[in-house]
């Protein structure tokens, strides 16, 4: 979602991630938090955060390998990775990708489950909401397929 050397977030994670605000708390309710994860560092998440008006957790990996355990970052100097279980192989950078994970009775932090690229769409609303509509989400004819999005305070 955002690059440790980025000035700003990625416009389509930007997108998905307008659809975290204010679910918190339903979540707190159900046991449940959603923390968005980037390699950036917090000090300039918290600025994008603040900029877009998030006020979601967002935390930075870091120098950690937790972005490239769970394949959503290359590191530097690879040409590209596996992405989406090894189905794609992808350029260098960002991928999008989500994770949960349980805290179990003895402890311990166990992932439950992963899902990448178009895979996400479960998380975006609009999309949702878009896919009600006789139009649908009209991107067959983009060069690619979220071509149309733009950060929020960029249209």
């Amino acid at each position: 979602m955002f690059g440790p050397d980025w000035s700003e977030a990625c416009k389509s994670c930007s997108f998905w991630a307008d659809n975290f605000n204010g679910i918190d708390v339903h979540l707190a309710h159900r046991d449940t938090g959603l923390v968005a994860v980037s390699r950036a560092p917090l000090a300039t998440l918290g600025t994008y955060a603040r900029r877009m008006g998030w006020s979601f957790r967002w935390v930075s990996s870091g120098e950690s390998d937790f972005n490239f355990d769970y394949a959503v970052s290359s590191r530097p100097g690879e040409a590209e990775m596996d992405y989406n279980f090894g189905t794609m192989k992808v350029g260098p950078g960002e991928m999008p990708g989500f994770s949960a994970f349980r805290r179990g009775d003895d402890g311990a932090i166990y992932h439950t489950y992963s899902t990448y690229a178009r895979g996400v769409d479960m998380l975006n609303g609009a999309y949702h909401l878009l896919d009600l509509t006789s139009k649908g989400r009209d991107e067959s004819e983009l060069p690619f397929t979220m071509d149309w999005v733009k950060r929020r305070d960029q249209y």
